[in-house]
């Protein structure tokens, strides 16, 4: 259901002529409907374009009026500042002009209030295409809203979420902030004591100056001291040097004594070594020869068994006379017997003198 309007146009008229006689202009008499017992009068001066804009205007409308859009009591104003205007200029006496010459004019006055109208015409024609282009405009306008607004949703989107993370910086920045001031506290107590150490420093310094100077006086006195010894010490192991010296000297002349008897000695043992060796030999030889001896003694004995045998088998037969078997010296043993030397030679004395 539409909504009433709140001014009717038969009211905004009425106000408009209120204000037009208040102001001393009166719309003309052939244009102007009856008046109702309520209408004020009115007075019988034409209207003209500057009196009526001076006279009436939206604000002193809508203020007299107390409501009303201002674009509809500006459109009524139009409509009938154009209705009086012209009605006032077609009731405008000619005096002394004859009447064919009043009619021309009133005919030409027409011509150009139609031009006018066709300019007004036209206008409203433009005033049509620029509402038009206007509506164009404002569908883009809204169609560049939508977009405007689905980006503000972006926007207020990723402002939250800056937000969120503004929140999440606050807290990690407060965290931070409680960190840095239990890392002051912790800082100051680190210098209190790095304070106290070097208080303690300081003082431990000083004790070591000063038993470094103790013990630089007394290093001074020992090490005059160790001068003394140490020169005493120099002359005593000169003393001793020189000493050491004559007995060096005359343990290098028995030294050399001792070489000559020890190239002796070894010539000794050298012609004890070769006689060693010789008498070695003759031993080897003796052993063989007694090796041989043994050999042929045992074969003497195996022979001598023989014979002693067939001697009791046939001794109940016959009794054969006794006789000895011949005695078989080995060339090995004559050999030996006449390479071994005499017992009573002299070479053989000095060969065994060595070995013994």
């Amino acid at each position: 259901m539409a909504r009433p309007a709140a001014v009717t146009a038969d009211q905004i008229r009425a106000t408009v002529l209120a204000m037009l006689a208040e102001a001393g202009d009166a719309a003309p008499t052939a244009s102007a409907s009856p008046p109702s017992p309520a209408s004020p009068a009115v007075p019988a001066a034409p209207v003209t374009r500057e009196r009526f804009r001076r006279a009436v205007s939206v604000r002193r409308l809508r203020a007299r009026l107390g409501a009303g859009d201002p674009a509809l009591l500006s459109r009524a104003l139009n409509d009938l500042e154009a209705e009086l205007v012209q009605a006032g200029m077609a009731d405008i006496a000619l005096p002394g002009l004859p009447v064919a010459i009043a009619e021309q004019m009133r005919a030409l006055w027409a011509a150009a209030v139609g031009v006018q109208l066709d300019d007004v015409v036209r206008l409203q024609q433009h005033a049509r295409q620029a509402a038009a282009e206007a509506d164009t405009a404002r569908h883009d306008a809204d169609v560049r809203s939508e977009m405007l607004r689905l980006e503000l949703g972006e926007l207020r989107e990723r402002l939250t979420a800056r937000d969120a993370e503004l929140i999440e910086l606050r807290a990690s920045s407060r965290h931070a902030t409680e960190r840095a001031q239990t890392l002051s506290a912790d800082a100051a107590a680190l210098q209190a004591r790095l304070d106290t150490a070097r208080d303690t420093l300081e003082a431990l310094r000083h004790t070591h100056t000063k038993e470094l100077a103790d013990v630089r006086t007394r290093y001074d006195g020992l090490s005059k001291r160790l001068l003394q010894e140490t020169e005493h010490q120099r002359h005593a192991l000169a003393a001793e040097r020189e000493r050491l010296t004559t007995q060096l000297a005359d343990a290098q002349t028995r030294l050399t004594a001792l070489e000559g008897l020890r190239e002796r000695l070894l010539d000794e043992l050298a012609t004890g070594r070769d006689a060693h060796r010789q008498a070695a030999a003759e031993a080897a030889a003796l052993a063989t020869v007694v090796a041989e001896q043994r050999h042929a003694l045992q074969a003497l004995q195996a022979l001598q068994a023989l014979p002693a045998a067939h001697a009791t088998q046939s001794a109940v037969q016959k009794q054969p006379a006794r006789h000895k078997p011949p005695r078989h010296v080995s060339s090995g043993h004559a050999a030996a017997v006449a390479a071994a030397p005499r017992p009573g030679s002299r070479s053989s004395r000095s060969r065994k003198d060595p070995s013994s």
